[in-house]
């Protein structure tokens, strides 16, 4: 078990937590506590919560509330929208709590980092929904769905277990997500335009 961090270690745990709660909160939960649990690493500072049986009997409940959620198209962006407001504050505290005897000021910074990292995964995931939703539903929603959870489990442990090269990996990350962000809010612009379209169209004339 891994139980001396470094640095390194802990900062990427940090941004580990912060990016995969913007895209499954409960999964990053249960795989935290999971590795604390199976010995895999020994979590810093107040993220040891994480592994405590009631936090984890409730993160467990509420991703079997997501697993099929996230199956559904509509359901999904409902959920996601929904989830605006606990994945956010949620990777912020759970960056901060990664810091461990750090000074207020560095948990502060923890904690902005970490929401602005959650909030731009958060952000990618939902409008990269609608995309999907829009040229593939059913299969392309469950498929990216399982695809996310992988993602969310496999960063973790590789944040945990290989530090440098999750930052190296993580800044790529971040440059393909502006990118990513800058084509789909402007197909969400369309997607809203065209709605209101409809409505337009509907509307009674008086």
């Amino acid at each position: 078990m891994i139980e001396d961090f470094s640095t390194t270690q802990i900062l990427a745990l940090a941004s580990a937590v912060a990016w995969a709660s913007g895209l499954n909160l409960y999964a990053a939960v249960l795989a935290l506590g999971g590795m604390h649990h199976f010995g895999i690493v020994a979590l810093p500072g107040d993220l040891a919560l994480v592994a405590r049986p009631e936090v984890m009997f409730a993160a467990g409940a509420l991703y079997l509330a997501q697993f099929v959620a996230d199956k559904i198209p509509g359901a999904d962006t409902l959920w996601d929208t929904l989830h605006t407001f606990i994945r956010i504050p949620a990777g912020a505290f759970l960056a901060a709590a990664t810091m461990g005897d750090a000074d207020a000021g560095m948990k502060l910074v923890a904690a902005l980092a970490g929401g602005a990292l959650s909030l731009g995964t958060h952000a990618t995931k939902a409008s990269g929904r609608l995309f999907v939703n829009s040229h593939a539903p059913i299969v392309g929603t469950g498929a990216v769905s399982l695809l996310e959870d992988a993602a969310v489990i496999g960063g973790l442990y590789f944040a945990a277990t290989n530090p440098g090269w999750f930052m190296a990996a993580l800044a790529v990350t971040v440059v393909l997500m502006g990118f990513a962000l800058w084509f789909l809010a402007k197909f969400v612009v369309f997607l809203a335009r065209k709605i209101s379209g409809l409505f337009a169209k509907r509307a009674p004339v008086n």
